[in-house]
C-alpha cells in the first residue's frame, strides 16, 4: 500500500475561508463576522449591502463564520435584503419616537403602494408637522452615529415581562402563541423590540428613509427593491386608503386587533363566529358594489374587474354576478384570455422570454370590435384560444340582450389602454385584492404578498397538481408583472373589493405547512421556505369545516359551490 504524496500532516487550521462570487478566496481567523468579511472584499454593488447568503442561507452581517463557505452578498435590491432595511428602519423609528414622545405607540398598519408605511399614533393626538420633522431629525441623527443594533436570546417569559413593562400587550399576546421556549430581541440605544425576521448590524446601515404627514397618522417611506438609492416622491391614493379603514372597521366589530387576538379567540372557540362574520360582510360588500351598478343601469355596459395574482377574482365576479341577477340584471361573463394575440405575435421580454402579462399580447382591436358590436346586439362569434398550441380558434356565437351586462375579468381591467375607443362612460371598473391589515402586532406588519402567495400555495397543489417549488420559483416573475401591469392603475378603479377574510391565515396553515416542508432542503427557494414556515409558525391553525361553499377562501382551499357556475345572457 502506497501512501499519495498529496497528502501531508498539518497543523489544525483556525482559520475560515469565503468563496467570493468574482472567484476571490478570502481567509480570516474563525469567527470572524460576514461583516468584515464583506468590508475587506470591498465589493461593489448596485444597492446597498444589509446581509449575506452564506452556503446558501440567509445570514445577518453579525454572523459569525465558522467554517469555510460561499458567501454571495445581499443587498436592498432583492426581496429579503428589502425586508431586512424596512424592518430596521421601523425599529430605528420607533426608538426615535419613543425618546422624543414617551408616551406614543406607533403602530405600522399597512403599506404605500409607492415605497413606504402607513403608521397610526395611539397614546396621544396625531403628531404635526413639526413633531414628525422632529422625529426624521433625530432618526437621522441616530442614523449618522452608526448605533449597533444588538440580537439576544431569552426565554418567551422574560420576554413577555419586557413588553408588559413597555405596556406592549399585542406582543405579550402574540407571545402566548409561541411554540418555541425562546424568542429573538433586539435592542437599540437601551429598547428591547421582538422583530419578526433579521436586522442590519447597525443603524448607520439606514441612510435612506423619510417621514411624511398623511393625517391622522404619517407615512414612513423607504427605497424600493427597483429603485435602491432614491425615494420616490409620494402619491396620493385615497381608493386604498379608504379600504385600508373599512377593514380597520370590520376587524373591530370582530374585536380582533392582531394576530394575537385572533389566535386567542380560536382558542376559546370563536372561530364559527367570527368566519360567520367575516363572510358576512363580505356579502354585504358585494352587494352594495352589486346595487351601485345596478343604480346605473341605464349607462353601464362592462364591468372589468382586476386584480393581483390570487387575489380571488374569479370567485368575487361569480358572487358579483348572482347579486346582479338578484337586482333583475343579466351578466354574461367574457374572458379576456381568449383574446391573447397568436404566439409568434406575442411580445418578449428583456429576456428574450414570451412577456404574456404586457397588455400588448392581447388583441385589443378585436376585443374592442366584439364589445362595440355586442352593445349594439349584434351577433358575435367569441375567439376561443388553444393556450397549448398558442393559436386562436372560434367557439360560440352570441348576441345579448338590452338587460345585459358584460362583465370581464383580467389583469388590465383598469388600464385605460386595454379599451381607449369604447366609452368609459359605459365601464365600471372593480380593483379586487388581499389588502392584509391583521399584523402579527404593531410593529410587524404581515405583508399582502405573503398573504396571496400562500392562498396560490394551497390553490396550486390543490386544483393543478403543482409542488409548493413550482409555485415559488415562479412567483417573483408574477410579482414582477403585477408591479408593471396592476399596481400602477388601481387607483383608476370605480371601487376597490377587499378579499382578504381576518380568519384565513389560521385556515391555511395546517394546507400550506406540509406542501412547504416537501420542498427540498437544497433547493434555493429554501430561504422563503424557511421565512413562510416561521411566520406560520405564530398562528394558530383552525378547520376548514365552518367556511361557506361559496367563499372567496374556497376558490384556494376546494369545495367551491361556485367552480361551474355560469350565467347565460
Amino acid at each position: 500500500m502506497t501512501t499519495s504524496t498529496q497528502i501531508n500532516s498539518a497543523p489544525r487550521r483556525t482559520t475560515v475561508q469565503v468563496h467570493l462570487p468574482d472567484g476571490r478566496t478570502l481567509e480570516g481567523p474563525q469567527g470572524t463576522t460576514l461583516e468584515e468579511f464583506v468590508r475587506a472584499a470591498e465589493i461593489r454593488t448596485p444597492a446597498p449591502i444589509v446581509a449575506a447568503m452564506l452556503n446558501g442561507d440567509l445570514r445577518e452581517l453579525t454572523f459569525p463564520v465558522r467554517e469555510d463557505g460561499e458567501l454571495q452578498p445581499v443587498t436592498i435590491a432583492t426581496a429579503d435584503g428589502a425586508r431586512i432595511y424596512r424592518r430596521s428602519v421601523v425599529f430605528l423609528l420607533i426608538v426615535a419616537t419613543r425618546e422624543l414622545f414617551p408616551q406614543a405607540d406607533v403602530a405600522v398598519d399597512h403599506s404605500i403602494s409607492d415605497g413606504g408605511y402607513y403608521c397610526s399614533v395611539h397614546g396621544r393626538a396625531p403628531f404635526s408637522a413639526e413633531e414628525v420633522a422632529h422625529i426624521q431629525e433625530r432618526m437621522e441623527k441616530i442614523a449618522e452615529s452608526d448605533e449597533p443594533i444588538l440580537k439576544h436570546q431569552v426565554p418567551v417569559a422574560a420576554a413577555m415581562d419586557i413588553f408588559r413593562r413597555e405596556g406592549y400587550d399585542d406582543k405579550v399576546r402574540l407571545l402566548q402563541a409561541r411554540e418555541k421556549e425562546f424568542v429573538i430581541l433586539y435592542s437599540l440605544r437601551g429598547r428591547e423590540d421582538y422583530f419578526h425576521g433579521y436586522m442590519v448590524p447597525s443603524t448607520g446601515y439606514l441612510r435612506r428613509f423619510r417621514l411624511e404627514v398623511a393625517q391622522p397618522g404619517f407615512a414612513l417611506r423607504y427605497p424600493r427593491r427597483h429603485t435602491p438609492e432614491d425615494i420616490q416622491a409620494g402619491g396620493d391614493f385615497p381608493k386604498l386608503r379608504a379600504t385600508f379603514r373599512e377593514y380597520g372597521e370590520w376587524l373591530g366589530r370582530l374585536g380582533i386587533e392582531d394576530i394575537g387576538t385572533l389566535n386567542d379567540a380560536i382558542e376559546r372557540g370563536r372561530i364559527r363566529e367570527i368566519v360567520l362574520v367575516a363572510e358576512a360582510l363580505h356579502d354585504q360588500k358585494i352587494a352594495e358594489i352589486a346595487r351601485t351598478i345596478a343604480s346605473a343601469r341605464e349607462r353601464l355596459r362592462l364591468v372589468l374587474v382586476a386584480g393581483p395574482s390570487s387575489a380571488g377574482k374569479t370567485t368575487f365576479a361569480r358572487r358579483l354576478a348572482i347579486q346582479l341577477l338578484s337586482l333583475g340584471l343579466r351578466p354574461y361573463p367574457l374572458e379576456m384570455d381568449n383574446y391573447f394575440v397568436e404566439r409568434e405575435a406575442t411580445p418578449r421580454d428583456e429576456n428574450g422570454v414570451f412577456d404574456f402579462e404586457t397588455i400588448e399580447a392581447l388583441d385589443r382591436e378585436l376585443l374592442g370590435d366584439h364589445l362595440e358590436r355586442l352593445m349594439r346586439g349584434e351577433t358575435v362569434t367569441l375567439p376561443r384560444y388553444d393556450f397549448t398550441r398558442g393559436t386562436r380558434g372560434w367557439g360560440e356565437a352570441i348576441r345579448l340582450g338590452p338587460e345585459s351586462l358584460i362583465i370581464m375579468e383580467g389583469i388590465h381591467g383598469l388600464n385605460p389602454d386595454l379599451l381607449p375607443r369604447f366609452p368609459p362612460q359605459h365601464i365600471f371598473r372593480v380593483y379586487v385584492s388581499a389588502l392584509t391589515h391583521l399584523n402579527l402586532d404593531r410593529h410587524n406588519r404581515v405583508s399582502t404578498t405573503d398573504s396571496r402567495l400562500l392562498r396560490r400555495l394551497v390553490r396550486d397543489a390543490t386544483t393543478r397538481g403543482h409542488t409548493a417549488l413550482a409555485t415559488l420559483k415562479r412567483w417573483e416573475s408574477v410579482r414582477r408583472g403585477e408591479k408593471r401591469y396592476i399596481f400602477p392603475y388601481q387607483e383608476n378603479a370605480d371601487v376597490i373589493f377587499n378579499s382578504t377574510l381576518v380568519y384565513e391565515l389560521a385556515a391555511l396553515r395546517p394546507l400550506a405547512e406540509p406542501l412547504l416542508f416537501q420542498v427540498p432542503a437544497d433547493a434555493p427557494e429554501r430561504v422563503e421556505v424557511k421565512r413562510l414556515l416561521a411566520f406560520l409558525s405564530w398562528i394558530r391553525p383552525c378547520s376548514t369545516e365552518y367556511i361557506p361553499d361559496d367563499s372567496i377562501l374556497r376558490e384556494f382551499i376546494g369545495g367551491s359551490i361556485l367552480d361551474h357556475f355560469r350565467v347565460w345572457g
